[in-house]
């Protein structure tokens, strides 16, 4: 009997030990939805680079690398309009 208790008590720490957060909850700040067009802005410039390296590598074709230059040039366009409406610039 106290073999099977030792065995639970082993098993629950176990457990706890996997689990248990280390250093406690981490909460993430609340963006604005300004601070969140921005980062996209930022993610759809650096696909825009990387584009362009990979066409000038030869791993595109041009009627390809066109199209996807094209649609995130005009994701772009949408991102910058958002950010300046929100901004009072537009």
């Amino acid at each position: 009997m106290s073999a099977l208790v030792l065995c639970g008590m082993l098993a629950i720490a176990c457990f706890v030990y996997t689990f248990w957060p280390v250093g406690g909850l981490q909460v993430q700040k609340n963006k604005t939805q300004v601070e969140f067009l921005r980062e996209r802005k930022d993610v759809v410039y650096e696909n825009l680079r990387d584009l362009n390296f990979e066409y000038r590598a030869g791993k595109y074709p041009e009627a390809d690398y066109y199209a996807q230059r094209t649609a995130l040039e005009e994701e772009a366009s949408v991102l910058l309009t958002k950010i300046d409406k929100l901004e009072g610039k537009g």
